[in-house]
């Protein structure tokens, strides 16, 4: 399917750079392209893919820079050496753990809309 969606779009493009006739039939072929765009089950596409990317598309990176405050916060703890490294280790355990999930879970979503 993509790859009929790409040749079709590609075609229509070469054709509105590559045609000779003029104005007028670019404002007929956008004016279409507008219907198409407009249509129900394009934006219905559409809306999906904008909650994908609001909800799940951005929890790898913030749990990444979660994970990051997290082993930030970890060091700058009151304690020896030895135990803020351990502490450090446990929250970069932590935090890796959290990336992890958060990747699979963005996987599966990804999977699920296919």
């Amino acid at each position: 399917m993509r790859g009929k969606l790409g040749l079709v779009i590609g075609l229509g493009a070469g054709y509105v750079l590559g045609t000779r006739a003029g104005r007028e039939r670019y404002e007929q072929i956008k004016t279409q392209a507008l219907k198409v765009w407009n249509m129900d089950p394009v934006q219905e596409q559409v809306g999906k893919a904008k909650q994908f990317a609001t909800s799940s598309a951005m929890a790898l990176p913030r749990a990444a820079w979660n994970g990051a405050v997290g082993v930030v916060k970890a060091v700058n703890k009151q304690g020896t050496p030895g135990s803020k490294l351990d502490a450090a280790l446990g929250a970069t355990k932590d935090a890796a753990d959290d990336v992890k999930k958060a990747g699979e879970t963005d996987v599966t979503k990804v999977a699920d809309t296919k």
